[in-house]
């Protein structure tokens, strides 16, 4: 996790985030706000049994995004590390080597491998991480919702490289406009997979879809647009230190499902949910998105974290 120094806005994303919303608070409130609602998220994380790593995000560059780093960022258990090409040039400088390199040195984990797709950017195409990916790490499946910020030219060179299959479709929500990231309609636990089905255009690609994560032992939640626009689609299941299954969403996502859903979810894990609305509003993006996975193995003497 990245505790942010300038968070705000980003007009270089608005257009393709139709979660994003404008706010009437000063840059400074809404930094002081995101703040606030960051060190809640790693307080209850914490009270759940989840020891968050976090570092802080830089005075220079200005990054206002950089509370999302699963964009730039996901990190494997074969111990290699992929970095991402990015559709915004401000949110690029959210990549940052000194966070690669503390994982290892100072939190005992191997990084066998730096896996950088970044380059694709000079060729204008894009995969934000497991923000346009939605992996199935067991399985070694990458659902991903086409749009610019997804396209399948670099999601055919990750799948190359980390041996995955991709299962990808185009979604568009209510309003028509393209879903700009796989992560807010989709969420994969161990049991259950969350998904807005009837954002999937093709009829046939949407059964597909579904038939694909029965396939693989989940229970599938459908949720409706409505309810993908107050981020229910934007869960992650985490495992606490006792080894139990955690689900972390924020408070918007939770009060917009159904008793039948939060049951559904319930018998799954526990689930853990946190107020951020400034950040949900101003940054278009929710609890996992602010959360960058590590799977990666420990050294040899390292220690958890």
């Amino acid at each position: 996790m990245v505790r942010p120094r300038a968070f705000g806005p980003n007009e270089q994303t608005a257009g393709s985030n139709a979660f994003q919303q404008n706010s009437d608070m000063s840059p400074a409130e809404q930094q002081a706000h995101a703040v606030r609602e960051f060190d809640a998220m790693t307080t209850a994380l914490r009270v759940a049994g989840i020891e968050p790593i976090i570092f802080e995000d830089t005075d220079e560059p200005v990054k206002p995004d950089a509370i999302f780093p699963n964009n730039w960022i996901s990190l494997h258990a074969d111990g290699r590390v992929f970095l991402y090409p990015m559709e915004s040039e401000m949110r690029r400088r959210e990549r940052r080597m000194d966070i690669v390199e503390a994982l290892s040195s100072e939190h005992g984990f191997l990084v066998r491998e730096i896996a950088d797709l970044s380059h694709l950017e000079d060729e204008g195409h894009f995969l934000e991480g497991t923000g346009s990916m939605v992996l199935d790490r067991i399985n070694r499946i990458a659902y991903a919702a086409l749009s610019s910020r997804t396209q399948m030219d670099a999601l055919a060179d990750f799948a190359q490289r980390a041996d995955y299959e991709i299962a990808a479709f185009e979604a568009r929500g209510d309003d028509g406009i393209p879903v700009y990231h796989t992560n807010v309609m989709m969420a994969l636990g161990n049991r259950f997979a969350i998904l807005c089905a009837e954002a999937i255009v093709d009829a046939d690609k949407r059964c597909t879809i579904i038939d694909k994560l029965a396939a693989t032992g989940r229970d599938v939640i459908e949720i409706s647009c409505e309810q993908m626009h107050s981020f229910a689609g934007n869960m992650l299941e985490l495992e606490n230190a006792s080894g139990e299954p955690v689900i972390v969403m924020s408070r918007s996502a939770q009060e917009s499902l159904t008793s039948k859903q939060r049951d559904s979810i319930c018998a799954c894990g526990r689930p853990v949910s946190v107020d951020i609305p400034t950040i949900e509003h101003t940054g278009g993006g929710s609890v996992r998105c602010m959360l960058a996975e590590v799977f990666l193995p420990l050294q040899t003497g390292g220690r958890t974290a």
